[in-house]
């Protein structure tokens, strides 16, 4: 049997909200979470997802699952599902009417300082200039 795949859904969250909530504007965070679940499951992740406020129904999450290449969905956590898609229980009763899973990673939060902050600040607000926030 091959391998369990898996897309990784990230909150795309504005900016503005960095203060206040940073790990959903930090989506790289978001999927490394969702990365490390599925690696420690023996899951390989062939999708990351970026989005904000889908209906559950919507094309984009399930073109992949369609198409063969995505039998599961993962989040962070509850936080972040709530902000991707518009109903996280719609999305939760799409998932189970379509046979397929949706999990949360669970795994701890990073912690974020003023300097942490600052780099996800530079990577989300220079992409086009090359940065790549390292």
């Amino acid at each position: 049997m091959g391998e369990v795949r898996v897309a990784a859904i990230a909150s795309l969250t504005p900016l503005e909200e960095l203060d206040g909530d940073p790990f959903l504007v930090d989506t790289r965070s978001q999927h490394a979470m969702c990365a490390r679940w599925a690696e420690d499951q023996g899951y390989v992740v062939t999708r990351q997802l970026r989005v904000y406020g889908l209906r559950p129904d919507h094309h984009a999450l399930w073109a992949d699952v369609e198409g063969g290449q995505v039998e599961l969905f993962v989040a962070p956590n509850d936080r972040v599902l709530a902000r991707a898609v518009v109903s996280a229980g719609d999305f939760a009763a799409e998932c189970e009417r379509r046979g397929v899973r949706l999990e949360f990673a669970g795994l701890e939060e990073p912690a974020y300082t003023a300097g942490t902050k600052a780099s996800v600040h530079r990577r989300l607000s220079m992409p086009t200039a090359g940065y790549d926030g390292r």
